[in-house]
């Protein structure tokens, strides 16, 4: 399960709650032909603020039932205790997923894993809403240990201070660095909740499958417009078949001898060039240690706050001309910088100090 099949994506689709029997059952016969894996509803939806509609609760499940025997797709939803697991399975849903706000909190993901204990049903975890890897990799553990062995991520964006084009910001470094950590481990990308928005859901769900995710996740209501919860974000049955057949789908690797060659001659040179940055990076740090050596002699201060605003000006200017986008600039130069900073803590004090500055 979660697993692409002859170059197609693992599709996960359905509306964001389930409001009505009919808006169930209409959305799902809108789908029901689409190629779905599952077909997805928010039977308790844990809002942000109070006041909003928070779900239909326990009795949206005979819905699903319903969807189970009218389309034949089998069904998801989203858990957060020990009771909503029994409810859902009581009810024959077929897979469920622990959302952002649970993963979060580990005495929720344990609750949720103690109820799973001895019953194999497929689970997904939704990434925490803060951006740290180990918080989500520690719900994941929590569940595997609870017995479940197919278990699969949803990647569904970040919440940020910033603002951004998307209502959850993407960091997609964080679910590559799952995938490295885990390589086994299915990986969905929930396009909607990164996005917030429609029109830039194929555009999320193309990257993600150009990094080789397994699947998607998308929001689709029969009238989004007048849907009870995130209408901004979801599509129509028919926008949502447009939208799949829009995708390309990317093989991971080929049997193709030439291109073997060519792409192992060129990662070659990738392999060099990295030991070259390596090898610059550590001529500068050399210098760094050498100007904390100048400032403890005179007493002066570590971060020259004038100075940091000067290399990130003229890295960002030098950058733009070289083809590289200020984002990556930023993280690259900070990096650089705290690391410059901790070597300088150790010529002064003899200890390195992280992220002094």
């Amino acid at each position: 399960m979660f697993i692409k099949n002859n170059f197609r994506p693992f599709l996960i689709a359905g509306p964001c709650s389930a409001e009505t029997e009919e808006q169930v059952l209409e959305t799902a016969h809108g789908l029901a032909g689409s190629g779905i894996d599952l077909f997805r509803a928010g039977v308790w939806k844990p809002r942000t603020r109070p006041g909003a509609f928070e779900g239909t609760g326990t009795p949206a499940l005979p819905w699903l039932r319903r969807v189970k025997q009218e389309t034949g797709l089998r069904t998801t939803i989203e858990v957060a205790n020990g009771n909503q697991v029994y409810e859902a399975l009581k009810h024959g849903v077929d897979v469920l997923w622990v959302g952002a706000r649970s993963t979060v909190n580990p005495f929720s993901v344990q609750e949720i894993a103690d109820a799973l204990r001895g019953v194999d049903v497929p689970v997904l975890v939704k990434n925490p809403v803060n951006p740290d890897l180990d918080l989500w990799i520690g719900a994941i553990e929590r569940i595997r240990n609870a017995g479940v062995s197919q278990i699969g991520a949803i990647h569904r964006g970040f919440s940020a201070y910033a603002k951004s084009k998307f209502r959850n910001a993407p960091y997609w470094e964080i679910p590559i660095e799952l995938r490295r950590r885990m390589p086994d481990l299915p990986l969905i990308c929930d396009n909607s909740h990164i996005c917030g928005n429609r029109e830039d859901l194929l555009e999320v769900a193309q990257q993600a499958l150009d990094l080789n995710y397994n699947g998607l996740m998308t929001e689709v209501h029969p009238a989004p417009d007048a849907a009870w919860s995130d209408a901004k974000q979801q599509i129509t049955p028919f926008i949502y078949r447009e939208l799949i057949n829009s995708l390309v789908v990317r093989r991971e690797t080929t049997d193709n001898a030439e291109f073997l060659e060519n792409i192992e001659n060129l990662r070659h040179k990738i392999d060099e060039i990295d030991l070259e940055l390596l090898n610059l990076i550590a001529r500068r740090m050399r210098v760094a240690e050498d100007i904390g050596r100048y400032k403890q002699r005179n007493n002066i201060s570590i971060l020259q706050t004038t100075r940091w605003n000067e290399i990130m000006e003229k890295g960002f200017e030098q950058g733009r001309a070289r083809g590289l986008n200020d984002e990556f600039i930023e993280r690259f130069l900070s990096a650089i910088h705290q690391e410059s900073i901790a070597h300088q803590q150790t010529v002064m004090h003899g200890v390195a100090v992280n992220g002094g500055g």
